[in-house]
């Protein structure tokens, strides 16, 4: 059933914690049609670089998908997270994501569809003064217009109880349910590619310059701003980041998780300038929250590397991200490691 069904008169909302039900599907989220709107705006929000997003010409000499340009992942992944989000409007956090894949890398022009399953519940420990909370596993399937597979994923949300004082006797083994890393081909989604196209018209070291064990500290931050508008932008209901009012907390508005993980790519583009496209992520974790306004700056570590029997090559990378407070406060905010295709 669908989240957002309510009876005359009833409070139109999100469900609460204690609503949820294993097995429950929600597929009540409008399919969004990729435009060159969406693009512009999705990039002027992150700043990204990539230079096959931005570059139509380019995108059709190495992907060769007709006159189509690439979406850049991030959006993709920002309207899939935001399409699931019916189910979790009351959304505390998002602690993690894991096993995010792309089946296909979708063109400007296709259209996104997507259905999210509650596959486990787990209520967390009681603390003194806080009202009671519950974890909610979400597994999040992607298609496009023609039912072909786009992502696949796991997502974890924290929401509220209705009843503060209840007890629900959830407890499932959210970490085992929502899998860990990536898995199959990775490289499956940039088949076909001409990667060298690329790497002639970028004028940066490439795949063979990347060196096992190198890292990177990205000297330039990066200011989080409009984040209500990349919230409505990807389908993003959830109130903590609209609501300041009913969200709670101290008056800062949330920021939507894709936010800071889109902005980590864009400075990982710019470290690595032949970085192609994101193909998965090992695991992305939530290590403290991101308010409008803060400025966040990475570290980026290459924990592996995989060449491609067409050259270029796979980088498994790792991004560290800190939040510059406007108060001047400094926290981690996320560890995200994910697999990058570099030519």
């Amino acid at each position: 059933m669908s989240a957002n069904r309510v009876s005359p008169g009833a409070l139109a909302g999100g469900p609460w914690f204690e609503d949820l039900e294993v097995g429950q599907v929600e597929l009540g989220a409008p399919g969004l049609t990729l435009t060159d709107g969406h693009a512009a705006a999705h990039q002027a929000i992150t700043g990204d670089r990539l230079a096959l997003a931005l570059d139509a010409h380019l995108s059709r000499d190495v992907v060769g998908d007709g006159d189509a340009r690439l979406a850049h992942p991030a959006l993709v992944w920002d309207v899939a997270i935001g399409q699931s989000t019916l189910l979790t409007q009351r959304v505390i956090a998002n602690l993690f994501y894991r096993g995010l894949a792309f089946r296909r890398l979708p063109a400007i022009g296709d259209t996104l569809r997507t259905r999210t399953e509650v596959v486990g519940l787990r209520q967390t420990s009681r603390r003194d003064g806080r009202a009671a909370r519950g974890l909610a596993a979400l597994r999040i399937t992607t298609v496009d217009q023609q039912s072909r597979g786009v992502l696949d994923f796991w997502r974890c949300a924290m929401l509220p109880l209705r009843d503060p004082t209840a007890e629900t006797g959830r407890d499932d083994d959210l970490e085992r349910l929502a899998g860990s890393a990536a898995t199959g081909p990775l490289d499956a989604a940039v088949a076909g590619w001409r990667l060298g196209a690329l790497r002639e018209a970028i004028d940066a070291p490439g795949f063979e310059a990347l060196v096992s064990g190198a890292s990177w500290a990205v000297e330039g931050g990066d200011v989080v701003s409009a984040a209500p508008e990349l919230a409505r932008l990807t389908l993003n209901v959830a109130v903590a980041h609209h609501d300041r009012a009913r969200a709670g907390g101290d008056g800062r508005r949330l920021v939507y998780g894709g936010h800071t993980i889109a902005i980590a790519a864009a400075q990982a583009a710019r470290t690595l300038p032949t970085l192609a496209t994101i193909v998965a992520w090992h695991d992305c974790t939530h290590l403290a929250p991101v308010f409008e306004g803060d400025t966040l700056r990475s570290r980026l570590e290459l924990e592996g590397r995989e060449p491609l029997s067409s050259g270029g090559g796979l980088a498994h990378l790792r991004s560290r991200v800190r939040a510059i407070g406007e108060d001047g406060d400094e926290r981690d905010v996320l560890d995200w490691r994910f697999v990058a295709v570099l030519a």
